[in-house]
């Protein structure tokens, strides 16, 4: 999965920040008492009366003041990997999953046209009413032998599938122990679950191991749930670790490896192959085909009666359509190059490094960051953040700001995703350039007075 508990901030997250930076002339930062829901002529409710609907228009009345283009929601115009293009100008591009650069290869591209061919582009329901097709089974199949279980099971989204299997295995009376920056999708389906849900701190094995020694004796079942690969700060945890606790405490272990697969391990195995640990010692695996294997949906691999019971019981398969039969192809096409083309994972490590170097020479924070798939820029003022990634795009450099609330404010950042098709000379041209305005910027002073400024002058 992509990203913290809360989703990466839009345009919306962006003006909320200026507006309460701002004061009281651009909006009230005072929260203020509910009002009757509004009704039209009609008497009929409205979707203005929503809350919060009064304050978005306000707020984005207030990013007007910034004079910065929006970064959000940009149109490609092309596949998008290393490169793309936007507004009819090239880019290198560092908003983009394609970690090896299988999007749009050749092999990857007949598979999904053999299945088309063959099976059209939808599977017409949900599996259970109609009915397997080959391509589902292959894939599942070549997933489990890929993580060393017993079997898989794929699903349509990446979010659906943490949803569906977290609200399926427990319930009132259970406990699930994560990572403070885990996903959305995780405590989505730890809400759906009902079952008690307690954070640890980012990557900090103490401090899950006190939450269990004062907690776990309270509860049923207990299920403890980490990424692989964090999506916000390139970071890992600690398995081996990891699955001590789970067998010290008598839990499942969950792994997301989203963003794992294809970047950790000297072949891109995931977590477990990083980490040197025998992949069945984790309860459950889960991953997304929308990174590495440059499609669309969730998987989760694991012992036999988990697939089978998430196959019976899991709402977000049962009653949702089952995967695209041309994506299916797609994606194991994807994981055959992935096993056979290892050159690419090293390819990929050898970018990032070298990126993390040039990025540590010119001083740039990047906290965590192991310089694999995922290197942040933080930057600590979303204002900075969002500028910064303003000026980096007027000279030909695509990279989205990562602001509060999807990162606390003193943690704002630019996120940088590495591909094995970055070149040397795009890595470094970049990172100067990055440097070069973030200097610029802190030269410029304070933005917030720069904008006081602009505001009392409009004004």
């Amino acid at each position: 999965m992509t990203g913290p508990a809360r989703p990466d901030g839009g345009r919306a997250a962006l003006a909320g920040f200026v507006t309460n930076r701002l004061g009281r002339n651009a909006a009230t930062t005072r929260p203020t008492p509910p009002k009757p829901a509004a009704k039209s002529e009609a008497g009929v409710q409205r979707f203005e009366a929503l809350p919060g609907y009064r304050e978005l228009k306000l707020q984005r009345s207030a990013a007007d003041l910034i004079g910065l283009g929006n970064p959000f929601f940009r149109i490609h115009e092309t596949r998008a990997g290393a490169t793309t293009r936007i507004d009819g100008r090239s880019f290198i591009n560092f908003s983009s999953y394609d970690y090896l650069g299988l999007n749009g290869h050749a092999d990857i591209n007949e598979a999904a046209r053999s299945a088309i061919d063959t099976f059209g582009t939808s599977a017409s329901a949900s599996r259970i009413v109609a009915g397997e097709r080959p391509g589902h089974l292959s894939l599942e199949r070549a997933l489990a032998a890929h993580y060393e279980t017993d079997g898989c099971v794929v699903m349509v989204s990446g979010h659906a599938t943490n949803v569906t299997t977290i609200g399926a295995l427990l319930e009132p009376g259970d406990v699930i122990f994560h990572d403070a920056l885990i996903h959305n999708s995780v405590v989505t389906g730890a809400q759906l679950s009902g079952a008690q849900r307690r954070s640890f701190a980012h990557n900090d094995l103490d401090a899950l191991e006190t939450l269990l020694g004062a907690t776990r004796h309270e509860h049923r079942r207990a299920l403890i749930v980490v990424e692989g690969l964090y999506s916000m700060d390139g970071d890992a945890p600690d398995l081996a670790g990891l699955v001590a606790l789970k067998e010290r405490y008598n839990a499942w272990l969950m792994v997301d490896d989203a963003h794992g697969l294809g970047v950790l391990g000297r072949s891109g195995a995931g977590l477990h192959e990083h980490c040197e640990v025998d992949p069945s010692q984790v309860d459950i695996w889960m991953g997304t085909l929308s990174k590495t294997l440059s499609t669309c949906g969730g998987y989760v691999a694991g012992p036999a009666p988990l697939i089978e019971y998430l196959k019976c019981t899991a709402g977000g398969f049962l009653y949702s359509v089952g995967l695209s039969p041309p994506l299916a192809a797609a994606a194991e096409a994807a994981l055959a190059l992935m096993h056979a083309e290892p050159h690419r994972v090293e390819r990929l490590r050898q970018n990032g490094q070298l990126f993390l170097a040039c990025a540590k020479k010119h001083g740039l924070d990047t906290g965590t960051s192991l310089g694999l798939a995922v290197i942040p820029v933080i930057v600590g003022d979303s204002l900075k953040s969002v500028t910064l990634s303003d000026r980096l795009f007027k000279r030909g450099i695509n990279v989205q700001p990562i602001i509060h609330p999807a990162v606390p404010e003193r943690a704002s950042r630019l996120r940088f995703f590495m591909t094995s098709e970055h070149t040397p000379e795009q890595i470094r041209e970049t990172v100067d350039a990055v440097a070069e305005e973030l200097a610029e910027i802190e030269k410029g002073g304070s933005l917030i007075e720069r904008l006081m400024a602009k505001r009392n002058v409009r004004a």
